[in-house]
């Protein structure tokens, strides 16, 4: 019998300048950072038990550790339905662009936007997919 997963715990976001990205997860999401990994990154509560680990690009390979990426990833957020125009206009009020907003045929509607890395960030409400 194969073993299950309880879901995805973390997700990492590798980032040029940790400060600016940290800043930048907190006040537009409010999440906090839980743990710091000292100049290579930190691990901030993105949910109850969800992790986003941010680390500073190339400042892993010191350690030969395997925690390094680039380039523009993806990452999206789940949010409520009635949530969906106090995001759009929080995101107006912090200057930050929707670059597309897209309804799904099951009913779910999708904003995307960059952080200041250019990750491209998703806030779904459900009915994007079968399960959610």
């Amino acid at each position: 019998m194969r073993p299950t997963t309880n879901g995805i715990l973390e997700s990492s976001l590798y980032v040029s300048d940790l400060p600016r990205s940290v800043r930048f997860y907190h006040e537009t999401f409010g999440f906090s950072v839980i743990k710091e990994f000292g100049e290579r990154g930190c691990a901030m509560r993105a949910g109850t038990q969800q992790v986003l680990l941010l680390f500073k690009k190339g400042a892993s390979r010191a350690i030969q550790s395997p925690h390094d990426g680039d380039g523009e990833l993806h990452i999206a957020f789940a949010i409520a339905s009635a949530d969906l125009s106090s995001w759009e206009s929080w995101l107006q009020t912090r200057g930050i662009a929707v670059e597309e907003k897209t309804t799904w045929e099951l009913g779910g509607t999708s904003l995307y936007f960059r952080d200041p890395d250019r990750h491209l960030l998703e806030l779904a409400t459900p009915g994007i997919w079968s399960i959610y």
